[in-house]
């Protein structure tokens, strides 16, 4: 069974769009040790969401994990690591920060809690209400 997550990206520096272009791309630049956590825990096939942040704030696609985490190669501090990412769909609609916070089953939803963090888990209940949002 996989586990679902959520990544931010600021979409001026990498954006679903060229992750479907890309077809494949390192998630690299996670320093928050929260963060590096998750990303540790993540394994191939868990489901990904992609939020862009900055002027968009919304959810936009999923992707999925196709790689075990492993340390950053740009980088020579072991605790930095990275995990492989693939599209996996575009959402038929995106689902705004402004929806996720109106919806009171998105209460507790780390996104909401703790708005700063770039990689977080998400609950299976709110991958499938984000998901019945963006139909």
């Amino acid at each position: 069974m996989p586990n679902y997550w959520l990544l931010k990206t600021e979409p001026s520096t990498f954006s679903f769009d060229q992750l479907e272009r890309d077809g494949k791309t390192v998630w690299d630049g996670v320093r928050n040790n929260l963060a590096l956590m998750h990303l540790r825990a993540m394994k191939p096939n868990d489901r990904l969401l992609i939020y862009h942040t900055g002027a968009t704030k919304a959810v936009v696609g999923m992707a999925k994990v196709v790689s075990k985490p492993y340390p950053d190669p740009k980088q020579q501090d072991p605790r930095w690591v990275v995990v492989d990412v693939a599209p996996d769909g575009r959402l038929a609609k995106p689902v705004t920060l402004a929806a996720i916070k109106a919806d009171p089953a998105f209460a507790d939803f780390p996104l909401v809690r703790m708005s700063r963090l770039s990689v977080m888990p998400v609950s299976s209940e709110h991958w499938s209400r984000l998901l019945s949002l963006a139909k």
